[in-house]
């Protein structure tokens, strides 16, 4: 599959080398010059068989592809779409924001709206990232063993499209989740979203005191991560997906207000001990223990119930009449 990514960020960078080293023919777009230059010095101290190539415009990049993955922030999605239709490509498209709804709809918009020509369209996230960005950062590996979703939207999403996307990231070693843009945003906002601005309102709460900075160690490293994330993409990531993180953030003040009762409770190591443990036993709990492979039938009915179950697909048959699916082991029991 000749494959166009368009953006060479951490994400999108990750994705050209991921591709590339798998022998898929790739070209790359990125806007900055630089992230251009940077691209084509990594591409010529790759082996040969892994190299790809850098285009110098996105009408030069898509010129022949199957594929084009945009791997560019939330705000810059409609310019790139409106491009696209500029050169009236066809081909598959795809993507890898965080947020799915907005982007579907900006697809519909700029992508497909008043044309006979429609391009593919199957929206994805991997779930796979670092606090530092750029495509210095970028690597290949990055996805190996994480979950991609593929949203699958029913009497939108072209199955045979769906498939042929899931078997190109099966085989960089993603597990693919299929799942529809609204259901996909709820999740995470919860796992991902929220856990950015609680990371960054810790991370700003220590900054005022020095000798909390020198006394900082283990669980304020590994808590506050995320807040080293670029200001811009975090605000595009939950302002992007503001109807869902709402509520999910929510959720998690109405959880601190009941620690702070339990603090001010009196007996505050009790109350405490019993707000933590829910959350400490579903912490334990993750990453849910993957159960025996099983062959499901590739259809959108199947597949959505699989990723509603937390399953993920493996492999896609070469037919494209059945996948190799995992669903989460049951709990042992007591």
């Amino acid at each position: 599959m000749d494959v166009a990514v368009i953006g060479l960020g951490l994400i999108g960078g990750s994705v050209l080398r991921a591709l590339a080293s798998t022998v898929h023919p790739v070209l790359g777009y990125d806007a900055d010059p630089a992230t251009r230059a940077t691209a084509r010095t990594a591409a010529a101290q790759a082996p040969p068989a892994h190299r790809w190539q850098v285009a110098r415009t996105v009408r030069d990049a898509v010129a022949g592809a199957d594929l084009v993955v945009i791997a560019v922030p939330l705000p810059a999605v409609a310019g790139v779409l409106d491009e696209l239709s500029g050169v009236g490509y066809t081909g598959l498209v795809t993507d890898v924001t965080s947020v799915k709804e907005p982007v579907r709809a900006l697809v519909d918009r700029h992508l497909r709206g008043g044309t006979d020509r429609r391009a593919g369209f199957v929206g994805g996230h991997p779930m796979a990232g670092r606090e530092t960005s750029g495509f210095g950062a970028a690597d290949p590996a990055l996805f190996t063993g994480c979950a991609w979703v593929l949203c699958l939207e029913p009497d939108v999403t072209a199955i045979a499209d769906w498939l042929e996307l899931a078997a190109l990231l099966t085989g960089i070693g993603a597990r693919v989740v299929p799942a529809v843009a609204a259901e996909h945003d709820r999740a995470v906002a919860a796992v991902s979203h929220v856990p950015h601005l609680l990371a960054t309102a810790i991370a700003a709460v220590a900054a005022d005191d020095p000798l909390a900075g020198t006394l900082a160690a283990g669980s304020f490293r590994d808590g506050t991560r995320v807040a080293a994330t670029r200001p811009d993409l975090v605000a595009a990531m939950c302002g992007g997906n503001a109807a869902a993180v709402g509520p999910a953030l929510d959720a998690v003040l109405r959880e601190l207000a009941r620690a702070r009762d339990a603090v001010g409770a009196a007996d505050p190591i009790g109350a405490l001990r019993n707000w933590l443990a829910p959350g400490s036993a579903a912490r334990l709990a993750w990453p849910p223990r993957p159960g025996s492979a099983v062959e499901l039938t590739a259809q959108p009915d199947a597949l959505l119930q699989l990723g509603r179950a937390g399953g993920w697909v493996t492999r896609v048959a070469e037919d494209r009449r059945t996948v190799t699916a995992v669903r989460p082991a049951l709990p042992d029991p007591a």
